[in-house]
């Protein structure tokens, strides 16, 4: 959530940031409608002039409370014969003031309620660098890493990863469908060491890298997937709900990491505080279709490595952090060997929370692209969420004593988090560069002394 000054002081700012992010707040109000923005932000302006209005008028309430109690108590110094008749009025006007004050009090907090409902829909603020637009075209290429092989020249045709899982026998997708629903499936064989392999490998680097190691719940509250900026319920929800419960199945370890520190104020001292979590993630992906999602690329449930990161509330600090993680991610990749690119993610396309996001598309040559084969894919990102979540969570830390005496007012800190190895997707990446003309998948170094061996080959005998 954002700072409620923002409204008050800079609303044109605001009015921009919704443009450019092309979020709706007001089911009336959309981006095809001329002005939409502005109006959307007259209205939130309206909203919080009447909860100011109404905290006004409760204390005004209040202060004739007091000078109602001022004059009961100027009558008792009254003649006794006097204080009857002058009592009267003001025991009535004491009652009314009661009454008042209890209609009041609950003016206020409806129109809080009406305000915030409104306010902690919009997304947080947005890196000045980050590029602005609304489709994959408008993010931003920093960088591209790594050669991507040329299979023509090694004299055969690349394979997606689902043929190659079909003839390795590494993954049984219609068991999956036939147990739990399409999306879902079985890891087999060394596909499962390999699994087991990136997980080694990515809590190896979270640790050299000094982040504490978690394994996470897989269920966390509403109230702290809405905290973070997570969608639990409702249309577009890309959650799982747990029927007669408060519960939600976790989409990413940034919940429940996140959550950790929900309601309390730590000393800065603590502070940069580094957690890395090994969780399952669920995800609905409703609406997602299409060859470029088939097989493991886009399912329902996968394991993965999450970083994540409490830091103090000054943006040089969380910025500086941000390129931390995002060089870590980087580090992973390269060292698997795997060609990709680095994006600034536009602005249409950030999450609610995300001041800035970065992402990393690996190359994944049975990927379709157009006419051609071969075409990158997400399977990294990394988001500086500044204060935004932390608001929600009420997540603060305790600024270090300078000495001058003066009380030490908590300050909100900054949140970071940043995926190390969302294993299904490297899967992917990995199977489709890897293969060799023979059909069997070379393993990269970096992974061999998990995975046992330096060359996944056909079976030789059945399971």
């Amino acid at each position: 959530m954002l700072d409620i000054k923002l409204l008050r002081e800079t609303p044109d700012a605001v009015v921009d940031n919704l443009e450019a992010r092309r979020v709706v707040v007001f089911d009336d109000l959309t981006p095809d409608r001329p002005g939409w923005a502005r109006l959307s932000v007259d209205r939130l302006v309206a909203l919080d002039v009447a909860w100011r209005e109404a905290l006004a008028a409760t204390e005004e309430v209040r202060r004739r409370q007091n000078a109602n109690a001022e004059a009961m108590k100027a009558v008792g110094k009254l003649p006794k014969d006097e204080q009857a008749a002058a009592r009267a009025p003001l025991l009535e006007e004491g009652r009314a003031l009661r009454e008042a004050e209890r209609e009041q009090t609950a003016a206020v907090q409806a129109a809080e309620a009406a305000r915030d409902a409104v306010w902690a829909k919009l997304p947080n603020t947005t890196h000045p660098e980050v590029p602005r637009g609304h489709t994959d075209d408008d993010h931003r290429v920093l960088r591209q890493v790594g050669t991507i092989r040329d299979f023509a020249a090694e004299g055969f045709e690349p394979l997606d990863h689902v043929e190659l899982c079909e003839r390795l026998e590494l993954c049984d997708l219609a068991s999956g469908a036939k147990v739990a629903g399409q999306k879902f499936y079985y890891l087999k064989n060394d596909a499962v060491l390999l699994d087991l392999a990136l997980q080694h490998y990515a809590l190896d680097v979270a640790a050299r890298h000094g982040f504490t190691l978690h394994t996470t719940p897989d269920l966390a509250r509403i109230e702290i997937l809405a905290g973070l900026g997570f969608n639990p319920r409702g249309a577009g929800t890309q959650v799982y709900s747990i029927a007669d419960s408060d519960l939600c199945l976790v989409g990413t370890a940034e919940i429940t990491l996140g959550g950790m520190l929900a309601d309390e104020i730590i000393d800065e001292e603590r502070l940069p505080l580094l957690v890395a979590g090994l969780s399952h993630c669920f995800r609905t992906e409703a609406g997602a279709a299409g060859r470029d999602t088939r097989g493991l690329y886009r399912v329902h449930q996968f394991t993965k490595v999450e970083l994540f990161a409490f830091v103090t509330g000054e943006l040089a600090v969380s910025e500086a952090m941000h390129a931390r993680f995002l060089a870590i991610e980087e580090e992973i990749f390269t060292g698997l060997g795997l060609p990709y690119r680095v994006l600034d993610i536009a602005s249409g396309d950030l999450g609610g929370p995300a001041f800035r996001k970065f992402d990393i598309e690996a190359w994944m040559p049975g990927r379709a692209a157009g006419q051609g084969r071969g075409a990158y894919g997400e399977v990294t990102s990394t988001s500086n969420c500044t204060d935004y979540q932390a608001r929600r969570l009420r997540i603060r830390y305790r600024p270090r004593d300078d000495g001058s005496g003066k009380a030490r007012k908590p300050r909100f800190v900054h949140m970071l988090n940043g995926t190390a190895i969302a294993n299904t997707r490297a899967i992917v990446a990995l199977l489709e560069n890897y293969q060799q003309r023979d059909g069997s998948i070379a393993v990269p170094q970096a992974l061999q002394r998990w995975v046992g061996k330096d060359r996944i080959g056909p079976r030789t005998s059945a399971p």
